[in-house]
């Protein structure tokens, strides 16, 4: 049986980069196995006017290789749209555009295969084999885990009945939710935000009762100051690797709004909205703050959400026919990987202890993950922007140098004690 060099598991756009960058690489023969049918980046999200939060430069190589025939650039070049985009002076492409240009991608790439669900992954003494829904059995030396994300559902909501939806199948919902007499959205990010606006549109051609509900104390803007930014560079993350696991998780919650937050954009043109629609006579809309959902219950007709606010210490009660859960995505641990889980190092609460090469076996040179080490690099996981950065770390550990180079100081502030700042132990104060 042949064997690769990696498979890499899932096709995200983390992956999907990683097998761009890998493409036209000699030294690397390399198989990406994707579950889906073809590529697909949130459909349920696909919001028309919807666009990305990071610029058009965190494709999926240019950060690692701005000369790949694969970057957004080329795509646009390719499909004719190179001179609009230019006119049209935004750095942020439309969120369907990027899923045209990873399309685009998947499209051109040898290294994929869809239709391929790996049901299991087992270690025969010398290499990895793979096994998948198709009856296929594959050889490899390492793997690349780009497994994503799954929707979250908040306690208050498991196992709950009725036609309740998360954001991730909005849009193939939406006319079910409209022809509701009242819809509620729970959450306080960036998709919460995008499906009251888009409700909000529509508002009064269906007449329904819309509430926005969120345990945060406002509606936070996402903090994108140039400062900030920095700590989406390598030498944060370095920093944050560097520091407890009990402190990680701390940070990691009260960073929340570097990441989790609302474009101001999106923030301000719902305030607009609301305000033209109070010129002609208003509309049948809440938007509630401070209350955590507690409780919920379908009793066949509509939802009971008991919420408690979180300031004022006081219970309250909202019924509900529809019901929207903008409460976010969580990495997990597939199951194929039970019968090596002894390969991999885990944390004390058993999540992926990476190392910084994004490494999770013990050896740290046969399994990497894509976006399932938050906790340990912290809140720039997710983040398209530096996809192309770990890729390239990624490449580096596999092949033993730099393919592509390799940052190691982007920003201007230090993070942690400088060592010319440093007290010699035992030094006077």
């Amino acid at each position: 049986m042949h064997e690769y060099d990696f498979i890499g598991v899932g096709l995200g756009p983390f992956n999907l980069g990683l097998a761009a960058l890998t493409e036209p690489l000699d030294e690397l023969d390399g198989l990406f196995l994707e579950a889906r049918d073809r590529f697909d980046w949130h459909p349920g999200m696909m919001l028309p006017d919807a666009t990305l939060q990071v610029p058009f430069l965190a494709d999926l190589v240019t950060m690692a290789d701005p000369t790949s025939p694969f970057s957004f650039l080329a795509f646009l070049k390719d499909t004719g749209r190179l001179y609009s985009f230019y006119i049209r002076e935004s750095f942020y492409p439309l969120r369907a555009e990027y899923n045209q240009y990873c399309q685009w991608v998947s499209d051109r790439l040898t290294s994929v295969r869809f239709g391929e669900a790996v049901e299991r992954v087992e270690h025969d003494g010398s290499a990895y084999v793979v096994r998948t829904n198709q009856g296929e059995s594959y050889r490899t030396k390492r793997l690349v885990l780009g497994t994503g994300t799954q929707p979250k559902v908040p306690d208050a909501c498991a196992g709950l009945g009725g036609p309740a939806i998360h954001t991730s199948d909005y849009l193939t919902r939406k006319a079910d939710l409209q022809d509701t007499g009242s819809i509620t959205v729970v959450g306080s990010g960036q998709s919460a935000a995008e499906v009251y606006a888009d409700l909000l549109a529509d508002i009064e051609s269906h007449g329904y009762t819309l509430s926005w509900v969120t345990r945060s104390p406002r509606f936070f803007p996402m903090e994108y100051t140039k400062l900030t930014l920095e700590m989406t560079s390598p030498e944060y993350t370095a920093y944050f690797q560097a520091l407890p696991g009990e402190k990680r998780d701390e940070l990691l919650r009260e960073q929340r709004g570097l990441y989790k937050g609302i474009s101001s954009d999106t923030i301000n043109d719902i305030f607009d909205t609301l305000y033209a629609k109070q010129v002609h006579g208003g509309v049948d809309t809440n938007l509630l703050t401070c209350a955590a959902l507690t409780g919920a219950e379908w009793d066949g007709t509509a939802y009971t959400l008991d919420l408690h606010h979180t300031e004022q210490h006081e219970d309250l009660r909202l019924r509900t026919e529809s019901l929207v859960l903008a409460t976010g995505y969580a990495s997990s641990v597939p199951a194929f990987l039970d019968p090596v889980r002894d390969r991999i190092r885990w944390d004390e609460r058993g999540r992926y202890d990476a190392s910084s090469t994004y490494a999770v076996d013990r050896a740290g040179e046969e399994i990497f993950v894509q976006n399932g080490e938050e906790h340990t690099h912290g809140f720039v996981a997710p983040d398209l922007g530096m996809g192309a950065y770990r890729s390239s770390v990624i490449i580096a550990a596999m092949v033993g140098r730099e393919v592509y180079p390799i940052e190691k100081r982007i920003a201007f502030q230090q993070f942690g004690v400088p060592d010319h700042l440093r007290l010699m132990a035992g030094a006077a104060r």
